[in-house]
């Protein structure tokens, strides 16, 4: 993406281009060490097989398997990967003041056709040496994966890509999310209300208001990404593009009356390719 060499760009004009600093192309990330990585890639199976726990119970399933951490590293380590333990009833945690939060307009609502509701999430993905992250939008009604993207950071563009690229191809009724930071950030949701979508945000942490974004991370993780360790992002990239590709056209859902999401969505036409 960076070219140093360039001679008809200069660092400073493709920093600018790609809005970062100069600075920031000459920075790069310090690896993890063994140890976190391993911790993170345990707290990412606890949390996958009990989305219900939070920092404490984990950090009790931790030590039994032998890691030497505290309820604070590991309510750390989960801030970072971006999860936090889901419940049924409300969380009466402070909220961030500084962004607006839209109110949960989807209970005992059905998506009752595609394109009605969508919902968005970032998960975590282990690497052999390391982790990136996943975010994807996923139609309600068909389950169809509308569009993914992965990164190794955190950083607001890869989600406004994935939205970027899901409004390429359709526009929701009824747009989910969680009420975090990239969620309730103006960039996301200028996209969303310039489109006179309705902005609905989960409960915080509440176990029953992203059911199918949560059903396809266990899907994904127990199908594909702890059956393999991947040794490069590129790696990942090509893995999860062909189980997603899979997901959506191959794949039977008991729900969908052993249907994929593709026939649900698309009603019987030739499914084209996900695009990443």
């Amino acid at each position: 993406m960076v070219e140093p060499d360039c001679p008809e760009f200069p660092l400073s004009t493709q920093a600018s281009l790609l809005g970062v600093s100069r600075s920031g192309l000459y920075y790069k990330p310090v690896s993890p060490s063994t140890g976190e990585v391993a911790l993170r890639h345990r707290i990412d199976e606890i949390y996958t097989r009990w989305p219900f726990y939070g920092s404490r119970r984990i950090a009790a399933v931790l030590q039994r398997d032998g890691f030497s951490v505290g309820r604070a590293r590991v309510q750390t380590a989960m801030r970072e990967m971006g999860i936090e333990g889901i419940h049924p009833g409300p969380n009466l945690s402070k909220r961030a003041l500084e962004h607006k939060i839209y109110p949960y307009l989807l209970r005992n609502v059905t998506a009752q056709y595609p394109h009605h509701i969508w919902g968005i999430d970032i998960t975590y993905i282990r690497l052999l040496q390391g982790w990136m992250y996943l975010v994807a939008i996923i139609d309600w009604h068909s389950r169809f994966v509308v569009s993914w993207e992965l990164d190794q950071t955190l950083e607001m563009p890869f989600v406004l890509d994935a939205v970027d690229r899901a409004f390429s191809t359709a526009s929701p009724a009824v747009f989910n999310s969680d009420q975090g930071s990239h969620f309730t950030s103006d960039s996301y949701l200028e996209r969303l209300l310039s489109r006179n979508i309705q902005v609905s945000m989960d409960g915080k942490g509440r176990a029953t208001d992203n059911v199918f974004t949560e059903r396809l991370w266990r899907s994904l993780k127990y199908e594909e990404v702890y059956l393999h360790e991947y040794e490069t992002p590129r790696q990942a990239r090509d893995r999860i593009r062909d189980w997603f590709t899979f997901y959506n056209t191959k794949r039977p859902h008991q729900s969908l009356g052993y249907q994929t999401p593709w026939e649900v969505l698309s009603e019987g036409g030739k499914p084209e390719p996900l695009r990443n």
